[in-house]
């Protein structure tokens, strides 16, 4: 016998058996909390898959959305960013604007002229703001518009 497993022989039969039933009890709860930590981890996993698949579920989703948005803007320029800011894709502000369109793909160069061409504040915000994003430092005014995109020289 081990010194945990001894019994004392200071104590009476009844302690003893007390004493050795408090143990196979003591042993048999180790075992089950040992069982619900398991079960614990497996829920916790279960959990993480699903997050999982929800974040990749929202991200497709936001993917269909975002495709949709430039196909939108690509037809007509106005109610693609309405539709993109509709749906939370993009914020009706001339710097997010102006971000989408200096760096989406895939967005047909005279829609975007056509919508920096507008007299209305936002599209002449957003207009000064897309010029902004361009690097024009160190070059002279005639190689500063040869590098600008062709929809700047219609604007």
């Amino acid at each position: 016998m081990t010194d945990c497993q001894m019994v004392s022989s200071d104590f009476t039969a009844d302690e003893n058996m007390e004493i050795e039933s408090i143990r196979t009890y003591k042993e048999v709860l180790l075992d089950d909390i040992q069982k619900l930590k398991m079960e614990i981890d497996n829920v916790m996993a279960d959990i993480l898959s699903f997050e999982s698949s929800e974040e990749n579920s929202k991200t497709i989703e936001k993917s269909k959305l975002s495709a949709n948005g430039k196909k939108k803007f690509n037809m007509d320029p106005k109610k693609g960013i309405n539709y993109l800011v509709e749906n939370k894709l993009l914020e009706r502000s001339a710097q997010s604007i102006a971000e989408f369109l200096y760096k989406e793909e895939g967005l047909n160069k005279t829609a975007i002229g056509e919508f920096l061409g507008e007299r209305e504040e936002l599209h002449l915000q957003t207009l000064k703001a897309f010029v902004e994003l361009h690097e024009f430092s160190d070059l002279n005014l005639v190689q500063a518009l040869r590098s600008a995109p062709f929809y700047l020289h219609s604007c």
